[in-house]
This record gives C-alpha cells, sequence and structure tokens, in this order.
C-alpha cells in the first residue's frame, strides 16, 4: 500500500471528519450544554477532586475564567462546588449525577456515530486503522514524553 504523497495532510483531513462526525453527534441532545462546559464537565469527571485552579491549568485559561465556567455549570445543575472535610478553605468541584448522564449518554451517541462510520469500512481496513491508531497513540506519548512540560503564556479563555 502507497502512502499518500503528505500523510500529516492526510491524517489532518481525516482527524477534521472525525471530529465533525462527533460534533454532529453531541449537538443532538435535548440539553443544551455548549462545548467548552462539555470540555469541563469531561475533565472533572476523570478527575474527581480537581480545584478551580487545577481545572484552569488544565484548561489553559486564567482561574477567573475558570470559575465563570464552573459557576454557569452549578446553576444548570450539572457541578457542585464541595469544601474538603480536611481543609474547609479548599473547594472541590463535583460533577452531578445529571452530568454523568449526560456525559455518558454523549459518549454513547458517538460512539454509535464512529460505527456507523467504520461499519462503511471493510474488517480488513477497521483492523489496519485500529493497528495505526494504537501506534499513532504510542509515537505520541512518546513525543509528549519528550518535550516536557508546555511553555506558559499570558492565558484568557
Amino acid at each position: 500500500m502507497e502512502l499518500p504523497p503528505n500523510l500529516a495532510a492526510a491524517i489532518e483531513a481525516a482527524a477534521g471528519a472525525l471530529v465533525g462526525v462527533l460534533d454532529s453527534a453531541g449537538s443532538r441532545h435535548s440539553v443544551s450544554v455548549p462545548p467548552t462546559q462539555l470540555r469541563v464537565l469531561s475533565i472533572l469527571s476523570a478527575r474527581p477532586g480537581t480545584n478551580v485552579n487545577r481545572l484552569a491549568d488544565l484548561l489553559d485559561v486564567v482561574p477567573s475564567s475558570a470559575s465563570r465556567l464552573c459557576d454557569r455549570l452549578e446553576a444548570t445543575g450539572l457541578l457542585r462546588r464541595v469544601a474538603d472535610p480536611r481543609d474547609r478553605r479548599e473547594v472541590h468541584l463535583v460533577v452531578t449525577p445529571a452530568a454523568e448522564t449526560l456525559l455518558r449518554e454523549i459518549t454513547e451517541r458517538r460512539q454509535r456515530a464512529v460505527q456507523a462510520v467504520l461499519d462503511q469500512m471493510s474488517h480488513r481496513s477497521q483492523h489496519e486503522l485500529l493497528l495505526a491508531l494504537l501506534a499513532f497513540g504510542q509515537a505520541a506519548s512518546l513525543v509528549d514524553a519528550a518535550s516536557g512540560p508546555p511553555e506558559r503564556s499570558a492565558r484568557t479563555a
């Protein structure tokens, strides 16, 4: 099998198509939650005990911007701020059961949308794609580890 003339461009185009499939599947939900807020919920769901400052670091925004995002999510019932019982000055951000349900539904819908695309491919192509994605992920983690922490810049939301 011959490689395309510009493999990086082909991967970028495929990633764009994938993002389009995921965005389309995620946007068909009865609850209107902007993508940035969904990202916040995903981060917090995966990292229990996160505080606003850590969330700001993960989003690469200033803490006040992260706090405003949390205010919006709290107002919609998707997030709670909970004081740490060991240190009441420390406040953890906790996703609510409604947020967990929302994230699970969106994930399931996105996986069905991706599966619909995969069903258009041969089993051999699916297997080759899986191997390529695993190799790409492994190579990306090596590049990330070698490059060290990202440079800090002026951050805004």
